[in-house]
């Protein structure tokens, strides 16, 4: 994560957003963060199911807690907190305003009510329509500098917002009674938890050849028309790339069904020694997600026997064609490695994004409603070999892991006082992961978006595409 006004990259003379487009914004980010909550009872929000999570009220608190605490308290005149110990509350990680509560005790905090949370989100949005709705009478110079702080803060409400996603997830797949988050989609269609694929296959997983040579990554904060991008994905700079091959697909469910059965997760010769010491401490034998049901099925006739995998619909049978999912790095990587081929690294990933013209809209974001990964498009093989195959799905259904340690650009610098603490802090022990997922909000991601998650991490939206050298 990321900011300060250093922190957000926006090319230079850009004109600030006018301040009714800035309050229309900040109104559909804030209200999209509040419809994530409404299947859910209060009981719900409140639980916390590992220390990794959040619940859900203290996600809505704490984005919250981002605009009171570094776009109000500096502007509002006359600036008094919502309650003083939502300071320490809902404070995330950032030392520099101060004390927190501790991460992995989120949970026992019924106190405040969810009633209270949103009366916090309530008087916030009033006090910042208020500061926004004056920003047009404001200098240039001051326009710009709070439209760029709220766009960061947008941008980070939308990072929780997926994160309320996995997290609701991972706590609902903890009961027995494996409960739907919503069985009907944002477009009204149903989701029904015992749903069959309508697609058996996946489409035919191809090549495509990259000559390498020298390219540049990152992002262009001097380019002409560049929005918003956050510190870690600058500065742009040149690499070096030997010539590769990237797959035309992620991964698919069917093909990582076959890895399991065919028993890579016995095979130590396949696994990172950490990796490895890792699935045997933990007993792991599978995604996470995924249950394979004896004779009989459930016992209560709902389901049949054979693979399953939890979904935000509740239980399904696998789906073959689709992108896997819930993967730890250590287990995409020992995938790769069955097959034949290896993760890209995140230059590899992002100079194929910007240069093979994936096909518009081809990825599923969580604007779909559908919250899971989808098959990719049955593409036809090219008629020759002068006609590349389309990247599919680069974006959105799945973050895609990458080798490439989760470390500075060349030339990067962290932000001065607290907001600098977004993203720079934590450039040790993490991977990379590129594209988005069917969990993250439309338009948030681009080709230099970086996320990061230690190897071990699975709860959320994260599958592979192969890559190998040419």
């Amino acid at each position: 994560m990321t900011s300060s006004l250093s922190l957000v990259r926006t090319a230079p003379g850009r004109p600030a957003p006018s301040g009714a487009g800035l309050r229309a914004r900040y109104a559909e980010v804030r209200g999209a963060s509040l419809a994530l909550a409404v299947p859910l009872s209060d009981e719900d929000c409140c639980a916390q199911s590992m220390p990794d999570a959040s619940p859900v009220k203290w996600h809505l608190a704490h984005t919250t807690w981002f605009f009171e605490t570094f776009v109000l308290e500096p502007r509002e005149t006359g600036f008094a907190p919502f309650h003083p110990a939502f300071r320490v509350l809902f404070n995330s990680y950032y030392n520099g305003v101060g004390a927190k509560h501790p991460r992995p005790q989120r949970g026992l905090l019924t106190r405040p009510s969810m009633a209270q949370v949103l009366d916090y989100r309530h008087d916030v949005d009033a006090r910042m329509d208020r500061l926004l709705a004056a920003l047009d009478g404001a200098p240039a110079e001051q326009q710009a500098g709070l439209a760029a702080l709220v766009e960061l803060g947008l941008q980070h409400e939308q990072q929780h917002q997926e994160l309320i996603l996995t997290d609701v997830k991972h706590l609902l797949s903890c009961s027995p009674l494996w409960p739907a988050y919503r069985l009907q989609s944002a477009g009204g269609a149903v989701a029904a938890a015992d749903a069959r694929p309508t697609v058996a296959e996946a489409a035919p997983l191809l090549w495509r050849r990259f000559e390498g040579g020298v390219t540049e990554i990152g992002h262009a904060a001097q380019a002409e028309g560049a929005g918003f991008a956050f510190d870690n994905e600058s500065p742009r700079h040149r690499v070096y790339l030997q010539p590769y091959a990237l797959a035309s697909r992620p991964v698919s469910t069917g093909e990582y069904l076959a890895f399991v059965e065919a028993g890579g997760y016995r095979d130590p010769a396949l696994w990172l020694a950490e990796g490895w010491d890792w699935i045997q401490s933990q007993g792991l034998e599978h995604p996470l997600y995924w249950r394979c049901l004896p004779d009989g099925g459930r016992g209560d006739g709902t389901q049949e026997a054979g693979w399953h995998e939890f979904t935000l619909a509740g239980l399904r049978p696998l789906q073959a064609a689709a992108p896997v999912v819930h993967l730890s790095y250590y287990e995409a990587d020992a995938y790769a490695r069955w097959a034949g081929a290896r993760l890209p690294t995140e230059a590899e990933w992002e100079a194929a994004a910007a240069s093979a013209a994936p096909r518009a809209g081809q990825g599923h974001f969580a604007d779909s409603g559908v919250l899971h990964p989808r098959p990719a498009p049955a593409a036809p093989r090219p008629a020759d070999a002068a006609r590349p195959p389309l990247l599919e799905q680069m974006f959105g259904d799945v973050w895609e892991w990458t080798q490439s340690s989760y470390a500075a650009y060349p030339g990067f610098r962290v932000a001065e006082g607290a907001v600098g603490e977004y993203n720079g802090k934590f450039m040790v022990n993490q991977y990379v992961l590129r594209g988005g997922s069917c969990a993250t909000p439309a338009g948030h991601v681009r080709a230099t978006y970086r996320n990061f998650f230690p190897a071990t991490a699975r709860w959320q939206f994260s599958g592979l595409r192969l890559a190998r050298d040419a």
